[in-house]
C-alpha cells in the first residue's frame, strides 16, 4: 500500500499550508500528491516565486514570518499545517526567542484551527551528549543561540496543542542530505580538502535523507501522537571523520586531513567548530513505531549511492 493510500478517505479535501516551502518543503508536497489529493498552500515572502510554486501545483500565499501583521490570512485556512521555516538568524536583545514560530502560532490560533502543525525542528537541542545515545526523553540542552531559538519555538508549538487541542509534532532533525539538494553532499567540502577531526577527537553525527525526511513530515501531519517530539534520523551510526572517509572512498576522492582538536580553530570556520563541538546518537524508534516510517535510506552509504 503506498503512503497516500495509507491515509484516511477525508485526506482528499484536506488544505496543507507549508511554511517554508523550500528543498523539503517541495518534496513533502510531491508526497502528497502534488495538488491531485489535496489542496497545497505555501507562504511565500518572495513574489518571484509565486511562478515556481504553481508550476508544482502549489496556491503561493503572499505573507513573512518577520511581519505578523501578514499573518492574518493564515487563519483558518488550513486543516493541516507543516512548519519548517528557520527561526530569525541575527543576534537581538530577545536571541533565545524565535519570534517567527511565536507570530504563526497567534495567527493560527485566532480562528479554525487546524488539525494538526508539524514543526521541523533540529537534534541540536540536545547539545553535547559526549556521544551517547539520546531518546525523545532526553532534556533540551541548547547550547548555541540557534538551538536555543529552536527549543523556544518547539515551546511555542506545543503550547498551541495545550491550549487548544491541536495535534502538533516536532520533529527533531539532525545534517539533511541527498544527492539532488543543493550542497547535499560532502562532495565539494572533500574537493577543498577542508580537515577534519582526528579518531580521539571525533563526534558523533547523524543524518537524514531529505526524501525519507519529507516523508516523516508528511506522516507526522496525520500519525503523529499529540504534543510529541520526534527524532528523524536513519540508523547510521558514524563518527564525522568515518563519514567523510566514506563519501570520500564512493567518489573516488582523497580522504580528508585529520587534525587535533586544539589545532581546529586556526583552520576551520566557526560554524564548522561548532558542529564539531557537540557529539550524540539519537535513537529513533519512535519515528518508526509512531509514525509508521520505512526508511528508503536506512544509512547514508546507501543514500549517498543512490
Amino acid at each position: 500500500m503506498s503512503l497516500l493510500g495509507a491515509l484516511p478517505a477525508r485526506f482528499r479535501r484536506e488544505r496543507v499550508l507549508i511554511i517554508g516551502c523550500g528543498d523539503v518543503g517541495q518534496r513533502a508536497a510531491r508526497v502528497l500528491g502534488g495538488g491531485r489529493r489535496v489542496r497545497l498552500l505555501a507562504l511565500t515572502s518572495t513574489p518571484g516565486s509565486a511562478a515556481a510554486l504553481r508550476a508544482q501545483g502549489i496556491t503561493p500565499l503572499p505573507g513573512n514570518l518577520d511581519d505578523a501583521r501578514s499573518l492574518g490570512r493564515l487563519a483558518g485556512l488550513a486543516t493541516r499545517v507543516l512548519h519548517l521555516a528557520p527561526p530569525p538568524a541575527g543576534e537581538s536583545p530577545d536571541w533565545r526567542l524565535d519570534t517567527r514560530t511565536r507570530s504563526l502560532v497567534r495567527a493560527l490560533a485566532q480562528r479554525s484551527l487546524p488539525a494538526a502543525l508539524v514543526y521541523g525542528s533540529t537534534s541540536g537541542v540536545y547539545g553535547d551528549r559526549q556521544g551517547q545515545w539520546v531518546s525523545e526523553a532526553t532534556p533540551a540542552q541548547p547550547l548555541t543561540p540557534r538551538a536555543w531559538r529552536r527549543v523556544d519555538a518547539e515551546a511555542a508549538v506545543h503550547w498551541l496543542g495545550r491550549a487548544t487541542g491541536v495535534r502538533t509534532s516536532v520533529l527533531r532533525i539532525p545534517g539533511i542530505y541527498a544527492p539532488d539538494r543543493e550542497g547535499g553532499t560532502p562532495r565539494d567540502r572533500l574537493l577543498r580538502g577542508t580537515p577534519v577531526l582526528r579518531a580521539e577527537d571525533d563526534v558523533f553525527t547523524n543524518h537524514i535523507h531529505a526524501d525519507d525526511l519529507a516523508r516523516a513530515c508528511v506522516l507526522a501531519l496525520w500519525r503523529g501522537q499529540p504534543q510529541r517530539n520526534v527524532n528523524v534520523s536513519d540508523d547510521t551510526d558514524l563518527k564525522m571523520g568515518d563519514y567523510f572517509d566514506l563519501a570520500a572512498d564512493l567518489y573516488g576522492l582523497p580522504r580528508p586531513p585529520r587534525i587535533a582538536r586544539n589545532a581546529a580553530g586556526d583552520q576551520l570556520p566557526l560554524m564548522l567548530l561548532s558542529f564539531m563541538s557537540e557529539s550524540r546518537r539519537l535513537h529513533n524508534q519512535r519515528m518508526k513505531t509512531e509514525l509508521g516510517l520505512r526508511l528508503r535510506y536506512p544509512t547514508v552509504a546507501e543514500g549517498l549511492r543512490a
